[in-house]
């Protein structure tokens, strides 16, 4: 019986993320396909650092890829049944935000709100930053975080998703393998059922292949 509760036992998972990502919010409306099995921690970082680590950029940041991101959200949420509104701008800076998420030490209802303010009520936490923090059940004259032990920790969860493998949000850590996207919610799914897939020959080479540029 005791092997039995073991087995059962969901693993460690970690989800970082910043509300500055619309598909951040579809991936936690969706996280009870995983929570049966997956003890999932979430985590803010700075997604705008995380980029610049990893030479990256957001589509956000691509004249190109804007309309049709931000068209696919639509359709996406349209898909998926859920409430959805772009902010008054985007993107949008997220530090303050992110070091309140800190400060708290969100858990997932909290979070669940911070995402809804920007994704379902349309809205830039800097614009309106008391009512913001009414929405997450803090008091409204709750200050932007400034202590320095805040700032160092965002910044050291931001270290933490990089070296994690992450690039990008969301981002789900199962075992060290770094799970990008909305669409890996079933990738994750099926690594669980096959724990050995990141050593297969397929996909060990698939990680390895030189590029040709």
């Amino acid at each position: 019986m005791n092997q039995e509760l073991v087995s059962a036992a969901p693993i460690k998972g970690i989800f970082y993320y910043d509300i500055i990502s619309p598909f951040s919010y579809f991936y936690i409306k969706q996280r009870h396909r995983l929570e049966k099995r997956v003890d999932i921690k979430p985590v803010p970082i700075l997604l705008g650092g995380l980029f610049r680590a990893t030479d990256n950029r957001g589509p956000g940041e691509v004249e190109a890829k804007r309309p049709h991101t931000y068209q696919y959200c639509l359709w996406l949420a349209e898909k998926l049944g859920l409430p959805f509104r772009f902010p008054e701008h985007h993107p949008f800076l997220t530090v303050a935000a992110q070091r309140l998420l800190v400060q708290q030490n969100a858990q997932w209802d909290m979070v669940e709100r911070a995402f809804e303010y920007v994704w379902v009520e349309g809205k830039d936490p800097n614009l309106s930053w008391p009512e913001f923090c009414q929405y997450l059940g803090l008091a409204v004259d709750t200050p932007k975080p400034d202590a320095p032990e805040i700032k160092a920790q965002l910044v050291a969860n931001t270290e933490s998703a990089k070296a994690d493998g992450a690039f990008g949000v969301p981002t789900l850590v199962l075992d060290g393998h770094a799970f990008w996207g909305v669409d890996t919610i079933d990738w994750a799914l099926d690594y669980l059922d096959r724990p050995g897939m990141f050593t297969e020959m397929a996909y060990r080479y698939a990680g390895q292949v030189p590029s040709g540029l």
